[in-house]
């Protein structure tokens, strides 16, 4: 799986992969717990492929971000989104330094983490580095 399949869904915790599209909507399992569950046309979905941070120069997509991370904690976990806003702000100023903190708010940067920590959990960090290596072959 790549994380071109992975959704974030408006209301519901964690993270998704696409399993199959039906007429009505979508059939998607967490990547926390492994239930699966449809979701309707009229829920709010984003692609994690799609999904971009907010910089002074403009955006970076949520992709190079997570690699930034990854390369900080050298492939590992990140810091828990459970973590005090001082901390994670701090955290985050480490990993992309130029960020918009004024568009960029907590609640966004414990998203960031929370997903990083579920991708990387399910080895799909290292997927998505190997795939991105071999397009640019």
């Amino acid at each position: 799986m790549s994380l071109e399949k992975v959704l974030a869904i408006s209301g519901k915790p964690g993270l998704f992969e696409l399993i199959v599209q039906t007429r009505t909507g979508f059939i998607a399992e967490s990547l926390v717990d492994g239930k699966r569950s449809t979701v309707g046309l009229k829920n709010n979905v984003s692609l994690l492929s799609e999904i971009s941070i907010y910089t002074h120069e403009g955006e970076i997509k949520l992709f190079d971000v997570f690699k930034n991370i990854a390369t900080k904690e050298n492939n590992g976990e990140a810091i828990s989104h459970k973590a005090s806003d001082p901390e994670l702000v701090a955290y985050f100023q480490e990993v992309l330094p130029n960020y918009d903190s004024e568009r960029v708010y907590n609640s966004d940067i414990k998203k960031v983490l929370n997903w990083y920590n579920i991708v990387q959990k399910r080895g799909l960090i290292q997927e998505a580095f190997q795939e991105a290596v071999e397009e640019s072959k």
